[in-house]
Parts: structure tokens; sequence; C-alpha cells
């Protein structure tokens, strides 16, 4: 018996068979290409997703005909927000409009004030990379193909129709959408009419760890499958991410620094905080929700200073502890605007308190700061929503930095635990949401953390040097808030 996990990113597709107790057979990717054929805008084919998906798949055939061809269940984890259309033949109508996609500002502030209590029920203020604004964005600029949408289909839930012919999806992609009321895990009917859209128009809704669909006959003939396969309702890449890596309980929660940041924590409950933009979401388990913050620019941050030094991002790791001292410059990493807690689309990256003295190694240093005192103010916001958190994964590629690690843990005040394997922890994810869909087991029995290969603990020291030097950023945001949209 075997499951397959399937992670449809924004770069590649990611596919992982695993055994009967989640163990990794074999994996492959695939990899994706982005179009922005405007500014501001980005857009993929879904037909490209398919293919690479069938690409992945193959690999993973020809590497083990055996364990595959005992394949249970299919579990689908994907990028999260993208608008992928199909009219009521199931015809795509156009490139689908992606969570990074800039387009619908406007539409945001439109959709706010056509439902005010729109937060309430989301958990979510109206931002860009979600689905329902970019539909307002359809219906103005492309009135013919808004006409024609028979179904809004999210990433991955495309390709979980290609493999079953059912139109699904599960709690924590759908709380991506803008239009799912996210304490009673089920559709808004509010926020579908203001975009102009109804229940018809979407998949239906099952938990993750659910089964979904079954596996279309032909594909299963095709793949030369011992039995019927299951396909469960899967989860957002986040939410896979987080059951790959054990992140389903109350006080679970993983950091992680990839080109972006993100803090996410498993919550019993539906806890919004949307003014500082914590996002709170449907957990891919029954009865599970999380927030999470997340900033824009983390590791992105330091390929930017190597760069811009023509230094290597290794190079610069390597050399920021000898830059840290109390005279290093303050950075704000707002390369790209922030999200979690200002929602600035107009911040930008800035180096405070710069002098002739300052060296390759202060900034390097003030880089890494800044990215973890921006993760310390995005925990701030998740605080005042009742999270207190004394431990996370630790994962991403920054991960694998102990100095990093270490000055995370002191900034943010609790200690974080790294585990090899993560780059796939949400294909691992999805193939452990397939073995609960077929197996019914107990939660605590498939979603486990990994070995801890690294711990790093708060350095007391060290977190009382941040102190100061964390207030001094905070303050600094607002000091020159006014001059960023000049």
């Amino acid at each position: 018996m075997s499951y397959l996990g399937i992670d449809l990113g924004t770069s590649e597709v990611k596919a992982v068979l695993t055994d009967a107790e989640s163990n990794m057979i074999a994996s492959s990717r695939t990899r994706l290409r982005v179009e922005n054929p405007h500014p501001l805008w980005s857009e993929q084919s879904p037909q490209d997703w398919w293919n690479a998906t069938l690409d992945a798949i193959a690999a993973i055939r020809s590497e083990q005909p055996r364990a595959f061809r005992a394949l249970r269940g299919i579990g689908l984890s994907g990028q999260m927000h993208g608008a992928t259309l199909l009219n009521r033949s199931g015809n795509v109508l156009r490139p689908a409009i992606l969570w990074n996609d800039m387009r619908a500002y406007a539409e945001c502030v439109e959709l706010e004030a056509l439902v005010p209590d729109s937060r309430s029920i989301t958990g979510n203020r109206a931002m860009p990379g979600f689905t329902a604004p970019k539909l307002l964005w359809l219906s103005k600029y492309e009135p013919a193909v808004f006409r024609a949408v028979q179904k809004v289909l999210l990433p991955k839930d495309y390709i979980a129709w290609r493999l079953t012919g059912e139109f699904v999806s599960d709690m924590s992609d759908a709380s991506g959408t803008l239009w799912l009321d996210v304490a009673k895990r089920d559709w808004s009917d509010r926020m579908l009419n203001a975009t102009g859209l109804s229940r018809e128009n979407m998949p239906r809704l099952v938990e993750g760890s659910e089964p979904a669909a079954r596996l279309r006959g032909e594909l299963q003939r095709e793949w030369g499958l011992e039995g019927s396969v299951t396909v469960c309702g899967g989860a957002g890449d986040r939410a896979a991410s987080a059951i790959g890596i054990g992140v389903a309980h109350p006080g679970d929660a993983f950091l992680s620094l990839g080109t972006s940041g993100v803090l996410f924590a498993a919550t019993t409950s539906y806890a919004p905080n949307p003014a500082p933009a914590v996002h709170a979401f449907c957990h891919c388990v029954p009865q599970r929700w999380h927030q999470m913050s997340v900033i824009l620019s983390a590791a992105a941050s330091v390929h930017w200073l190597a760069g811009l030094l023509k230094r290597g991002v290794a190079e610069l790791i390597d050399i920021a502890p000898s830059g840290q001292s109390a005279a290093a410059p303050i950075f704000l990493p707002y390369l790209n605007g922030e999200r979690t807690p200002h929602n600035d689309a107009a911040a930008k990256g800035v180096f405070y308190g710069m002098t002739s003295a300052h060296s390759a190694e202060h900034l390097a240093y003030s880089v890494l700061e800044g990215v973890a005192f921006a993760m310390a103010d995005g925990y701030a916001a998740v605080r005042d929503a009742g999270t207190t958190l004394c431990a996370a994964a630790f994962v991403g590629g920054g991960s694998r930095s102990a100095f990093w690690g270490r000055l995370c843990a002191s900034a943010l005040g609790f200690q974080l635990n790294r585990s090899e394997g993560s780059d796939l922890g949400a294909a691992l994810g999805a193939g452990r949401l397939a073995r609960l869909a077929c197996t019914r087991e107990e939660l605590a029995a498939v979603i486990k953390a990994p070995a801890i290969s690294a711990r790093h603990e708060p350095d007391v020291a060290l977190r009382s040097l941040l102190a100061d030097r964390f207030e001094r950023y905070r303050r600094l945001y607002h000091v020159l808030k006014s001059g960023f949209r000049g």
C-alpha cells in the first residue's frame, strides 16, 4: 500500500511516494514557468500544471513501478489564491491569475465597502493576492470572460478535477479566497454575491483529510494500478507543509525562512486579528484552524544584498556574526512592501544609521537581524490574537544557518527546532492526508514531527542586546511611513 503526495508550487511540481507508514519511497520535481505580461501581473497556464504533474508522476512510476502499482490514495497541496476559470464545457477561459498578482488592489477597497464586516466573516483583510478581488477585477476589465465563468477553482483543485472529474476543494485552501466563512467552514453567500458569483460557481467543500473523489478509471488503467484510488481533500501549501512537519495541534507552530517568511500557528478555534494582517485560516484537518503572519522578503533580502555586493549568499551568512554589534545599521526588510503587521505595499527597504566605518559584515548582520525583527513583529500580532508559543519547527532555506536560527529565536523569545527534509514538507503532508482519508487513523498516529537535527534556544545576552534595537526598528517604520509614498 502506498500514497502519493503532489505539491503544485509556483516554480515546480513536487511529487512524493510514501509507504503505509508515510516513509518516503521516491520523489520527483518538474519545473514550471511564470508569465508576467504586464507590470504587477503574474499568470500560469493550468495545462502546464497538468503536464508537469503527469511528468512528475511518470518519473515516480519509472523509479518505483511496484510500489506505485500499490497506490491507494492521492493528496494534493498547492499554491493558494490562484483564480482558475472554467466554462460550462470545462475549458480554461484564460491563464490562471496567481497569488503574487497585484492588479486587483483597487478592488480590495471596493470589496470591503460592499461587505463592511468582511473581515469578521473571512478572518482576513482584503488583499490583491486573494481570489475574490481578482474576480471583481475580471468583471470590469474582461467582462466577456467573467460572463462565461462556470467554475472558479484553486490551482490544486484544478489538478483534482483532472484526476477525478469532480469539482472539490478543502477548507484550508478555500480560506484564502475571501469567499469562505472561516468560522463556519462554509462558503459565504454574502461574499460570493458581492463578486457576482454563487455557490454554483464554487467547488464542493470537504476537510483535507477526508475522501473527496475517486481517481478516474482511465487513469487507473493507464497507470496499471491494482485497485481503486481515493483522492482526498488536500490542502493549501502552508497547511500541507504543517502536516508534513507535524504541526496540527494547539501550540504547534513553524517558522519558515524562504523567499518570504512565515510564522504558522495551529489553533483549536477561530481567532482572527485582521487589522495587522494576521491571516486566520481553517487548517486542513477537522476542528482545527491556524494563524499566520507573513513577511514578503526573508531570504530574498539576503539574495538582494549578495547581488549588490557581488558576494555569495552562503558567504554573507557566514560573515554576518562578525558584524554583530550595537553599532550595526538597522535594516527594514521591506524590499517588496510588507504584509504583517503593516500591510503596506508602499513600504521600502531601509538601512538606517550607516557610516563609513560599516563593512559588508555589518550589512550582512543587519539584514539577518532585520528579517528576525520582522518575524518578531509578526509574532507580536499573532500574540495579540491570543497565541503564545514555546517552540516552533524551523524550516526553509534560511534554517540552514545556525546563527540566523539563534538570532530569530532570541528576537522572538522561543525555541526553534530544525529537521532535515523540510523542503518536501508540503508533498509529504499531502501524502499523509491521503493516508488519513484511506485508513481513518487517529491524527496523532499519522501527523508526527520529524527527528530534530538542531535546536536554537533564545540567547539571554543576545536577547538583551536586541531589545533596544528592536524598539528602534519598530519606531523607524512609523517615522518613515509617510515618505514611502513620496
